[in-house]
């Protein structure tokens, strides 16, 4: 059974790969080229084999050495990111490092984060994108959290958690001028009017579709847009109706001047907060995720 491995021997290790020599590395270190050489070969008593092919003049890895050296890449970027981290939360508060999906209605986002914010220092940073480019930058350990509209696909070799958020209808909206012209009632006003889609593959997107189809409505498509908001953008000038979660209703409806079309309580969005923890120590991210219930309504 292995020894457990010692962190410096494994930071001792990487540099002298990156280095190209121990001697260089010993340089760069300040330490003595003999500690340095006898912490590495302590690392392959350990390990049980030779890191490095020592026949010929260069610094060559061996098999094993190369596997090591990967991972030794990987343990030593993480260790630098980790003072990094506990210097900005001892200076700042805890940091929480956010992808958001970029079908989410960004309203919906800010209510989501706000617990987060409430921390004491607590400091922010969200980028979106799409949901694949976004788990690979918390497998990376780049994100501590990702706000999606779906779990994390099943099958997939990732090691991230679906934590559920909350759910809710769906509410439809309009420039007021268009809600004009509609005949009501909703949704039979829907049909033949010009709508607004969600991109094609979301789940609201199929959500939708299979409502439509089930009630035998034939809107006129005018767009499909993946970014929230600017489908509501859109929608605000006037080019169609589009629908946005009736949690957030009310602030969509202040914020772009719109007006509610009707609500379908049938149309059901969910949302997920995906994470790199099972159980969540994180404290942004738990209170993210515990605050959800107020943003919904109910317990997730």
């Amino acid at each position: 059974m292995l020894q457990r491995l010692n962190y410096h021997h494994l930071v001792y290790f990487h540099a002298a790969v990156e280095a190209g020599s121990v001697t260089a590395a010993a340089r760069r270190l300040r330490l003595a080229q003999p500690t340095l050489s006898a912490q590495i070969r302590q690392l392959e008593a350990v390990l049980g084999e030779p890191l490095f092919d020592r026949r010929g003049p260069h610094l060559d890895l061996t098999p094993l050495g190369r596997t090591v050296h990967a991972y030794a890449d990987e343990i030593v970027r993480l260790g630098g990111e980790l003072i990094e981290v506990v210097a900005g939360a001892a200076a700042h508060g805890p940091r929480l490092r956010v992808g958001v999906a970029d079908a989410l209605p960004k309203l919906l986002v800010y209510r989501l984060l706000e617990p987060g914010l409430g921390l004491p220092g607590a400091r922010l940073e969200v980028r979106d994108g799409e949901v694949d480019t976004l788990l690979r930058e918390l497998e990376a350990h780049r994100l501590d959290l990702v706000l999606s509209d779906a779990p994390v696909p099943t099958g997939r070799a990732l090691r991230a958690y679906n934590h559920a958020l909350g759910e809710c209808g769906t509410t439809f909206f309009a420039a007021p001028a268009l809600v004009a012209r509609l005949r009501p009632p909703f949704p039979a006003c829907l049909d033949g009017a010009p709508l607004l889609l969600p991109a094609s593959g979301t789940p609201l997107r199929r959500t939708l579709d299979e409502w439509l189809d089930r009630l035998g409505l034939r809107p006129v498509v005018v767009g499909e847009v993946a970014d929230s908001a600017l489908l509501k953008a859109f929608g605000q000038a006037g080019a169609g109706i589009f629908a946005a979660p009736t949690a957030v209703a009310d602030a969509v409806v202040a914020q772009h001047g719109v007006a509610v079309v009707g609500t379908a309580d049938d149309v059901v969005e969910r949302f997920w907060a995906l994470s790199g923890e099972r159980r969540i120590r994180h404290p942004a991210v738990a209170a993210v995720v515990s605050g959800a219930a107020n943003v919904f309504g109910a317990t997730p």
